[in-house]
């Protein structure tokens, strides 16, 4: 799976459903790119399409429970490699860590953010 392609799923977990022209912008994409990867995604069965209630006209991609499960897996998986590296580090390494957590914390929200765009 591409980086994208996995961004996109997790953005979709992250954020819910979407439309695909917000996809595109948040993954920094095209919109016919983006358009083409949800259709490998939808045949995959890790997203559908779905009409918006409150907008006849929109189609918003939603992750389905196999996407939603590949994104567990793959966090998952990444718990475990940290899990595995941080159990490699000395006590001071460890302590250094545990002190930027903060900050670390911080860039994640402001990344986040950066990634969700511009609120409506």
């Amino acid at each position: 799976m591409s980086l994208t392609s996995a961004a996109t799923l997790a953005t979709l977990d992250r954020t819910g459903p979407r439309r695909i022209t917000d996809l595109a912008a948040v993954e920094g994409v095209t919109q016919p790119a983006m358009t083409a990867l949800v259709r490998v995604m939808e045949e995959s069965g890790l997203v559908e399409r779905r009409g918006d209630a409150s907008d006849k006209r929109v189609t918003l991609v939603c992750l389905t429970e196999a996407g939603a499960s590949y994104v567990r897996t793959r966090r998952q998986a990444g718990v475990h490699a940290f899990e595995r590296l941080i159990g490699e580090l000395t006590g001071d390494e460890v302590e250094a860590l545990a002190a930027a957590l903060p900050a670390l914390q911080h860039l994640a929200e402001l990344e986040s953010q950066d990634r969700e765009g511009p609120k409506r």
